[in-house]
């Protein structure tokens, strides 16, 4: 049981008390079904990468049987191309209701099972989640593009979706970087990967063009800095140029524009991005702002709206904007683990690619 004593290390002035962070891993933990699963909330769907981001969070409480659970479940269910599916109803397998595999979902696989063995240290795992891993990531790169960029999905029929999410390729590279990094833990170079690596990332940071415009959404704004592919003077003058569009102070991030509606989970990101380029206080901030959004069991509202009816919408509680919170805190905080995998210097790079153009 998650007591405050276990979660002392996830104390941030304004954000989290010992007994605040308790209250939440706890109530991720009361979601997630006894096989491992953890749907947004229980009679909703499970998506394998917000499941996968909840495990995470589990593991920086502390809670290491429990992620290793839910990185079981993914084993037990991956299908034989190496995908998941884009939607399981409350996490049951058997009730598929999107079979759309979904590039980005599927390689966020390898974030989790690096951070959990970074977390642990345990090796046995690590051998178990190898092929997994593996599998996920040549689905994944199956759909690469000739400019590097990754292809959205395959639909229930096997087509292939060649348009490219920005916000999805970004995740995929830095997931990409971590499935480098258990490769090289192995001793088992993979140099088809640090290609595709060095490609994606050139795509990400060099040619918007590539990708479907999706510019109303923060996540296209901040994701190319989170995932790893725009640093520096770069990531700071990208985070600049739209800061007053995305940013509503004392409140949170949009997610998208010009809605009124700021969302946990682009905030929590946002706060990890910044964290990503030295901006702590700034991380601090935003995670501050999105307090009006904790419910009384330690959950967070998934977002408010703050003109007209103001309220809170939708009325869910999701795992994942708890998971990305505790994310965001444990990373400020200094935890190993997180630090390391959303940390771009201590992930492995791709190589750079053969041409630039």
């Amino acid at each position: 049981m998650t007591s405050p004593e276990r979660t002392e290390h996830l104390v941030l002035p304004g954000v989290l008390t010992a007994g605040q962070a308790a209250a939440t891993v706890a109530g991720i933990l009361a979601v997630q079904r006894e096989d491992g699963a953890i749907p947004w909330f229980r009679g909703h769907h499970l998506d394998p990468w917000d499941h996968s981001e909840a495990a995470m969070a589990l593991d920086a409480a502390g809670e290491h049987e429990a992620a290793e659970r839910a990185y079981e479940w993914l084993a037990r269910h991956q299908n034989d191309d190496g995908s998941w599916y884009a939607a399981y109803h409350d996490g049951d397998f058997e009730q598929i209701t999107d079979r759309g595999r979904e590039t980005n979902f599927v390689a966020y696989v390898a974030v989790g099972v690096w951070h959990h063995y970074l977390a642990t240290g345990d090796d046995t795992f690590l051998d178990r989640m190898w092929p997994v891993v593996y599998a996920a990531v040549e689905f994944v790169l199956r759909l690469q593009q000739p400019g590097g960029q990754i292809g959205w999905k395959r639909e229930e029929d096997g087509s292939p979706v060649t348009d490219a999410l920005l916000t999805g390729s970004s995740s995929i590279h830095q997931a990409l970087r971590c499935a480098l990094a258990i490769a090289e833990q192995r001793e088992e170079p993979q140099p088809d990967w640090e290609l595709a690596t060095g490609a994606l990332a050139h795509a990400v940071a060099h040619h918007p063009e590539r990708f479907l415009d999706k510019s109303r959404y923060s996540m296209d704004w901040y994701y190319p800095v989170l995932g790893g592919a725009v640093s520096g003077a770069e990531a700071k003058a990208r985070i600049e140029s739209r800061w007053d569009a995305f940013v509503v102070p004392g409140l949170g991030v949009r997610c998208v524009l010009p809605n009124p509606w700021v969302t946990g989970g682009e905030s929590c990101e946002l706060a990890l991005a910044l964290w990503v380029m030295g901006e702590s206080d700034r991380a601090l901030e935003i995670l501050q702002s999105i307090q009006h959004l904790r419910a009384g069991d330690g959950l967070y509202w998934t977002g408010y709206v703050f003109e007209g009816n103001r309220a809170v919408w939708p009325e869910e509680l999701t795992t994942w904007t708890a998971g990305s919170l505790l994310l965001a805190v444990a990373a400020l905080g200094g935890d190993e683990a997180t630090t390391a995998v959303f940390g771009g210097e201590r992930l492995p790079r791709g190589l750079p690619p053969q041409c630039c153009d």
